[in-house]
């Protein structure tokens, strides 16, 4: 039971932390393309607005990237781009495969438990015989309460961990929308579209 306690405890610790990190409006905030593009347009973008887009959000590191190499070409952004949205999606899943490995084993746990339980009931049969089906059957529920608290806690755990899985998925690929968007338009090949303006 300790291991499954531990377990439980570290996937808690860990879906509340995914829970708070992976939020759209933390990773990829709202008008964050269109702020760029108006400080573009205006003439405002500086190492100040670079540096502040580079430690608010994933995605501000993402179009910070693309920005410094602003003056050279297609391939150089896009690259810079792209080894910059690869540190982010590792950020992003982040203590994943940790959870997925607790939602595997825990049920593995408690099967060893009740394996170990049973054996404890077989020697108390081996010692005293069959004769008293009370101490049987509570060794025999002792033992299946490692199986059951294996499976509390792996069920959530890989809920979680699939959620989790789709969402940094779905985050990824907006990032990279998002940043496209952003090298199309200061390359000249899209025009900023209604909705890529900074809203009133």
């Amino acid at each position: 039971m300790l291991p499954i306690i531990a377990c439980s405890v570290i996937a808690l610790a860990i879906i509340g932390e995914r829970l708070w990190m992976l939020r759209v409006r933390r990773v990829v905030p709202r008008h964050l393309v269109a702020r760029v593009w108006t400080w573009i347009r205006d003439q405002q973008l500086d190492n100040v607005h670079i540096h502040s887009l580079r430690t608010g959000s994933p995605m501000g590191r993402i179009l910070a990237a693309g920005l410094v190499n602003r003056h050279h070409e297609r391939e150089i952004m896009l690259e810079a781009i792209q080894d910059t949205g690869r540190h982010a999606a590792l950020e992003l899943e982040r203590y994943l495969n940790t959870l997925g490995t607790i939602a595997a084993i825990t049920p593995l746990l408690g099967l060893l438990g009740t394996v170990i339980g049973m054996i404890k009931v077989f020697s108390v049969i081996t010692t005293q015989g069959v004769g008293d089906p009370g101490v049987l059957a509570g060794g025999i529920s002792e033992a299946l309460i490692t199986t059951a608290a294996g499976l509390t806690v792996a069920i959530p755990s890989l809920m979680f961990y699939r959620y989790f899985r789709g969402k940094v998925d779905m985050l990824v690929v907006r990032m990279e929308e998002e940043a496209m968007k952003m090298v199309e338009v200061m390359q000249g090949e899209r025009e900023a579209d209604t909705d890529f303006q900074e809203p009133a």
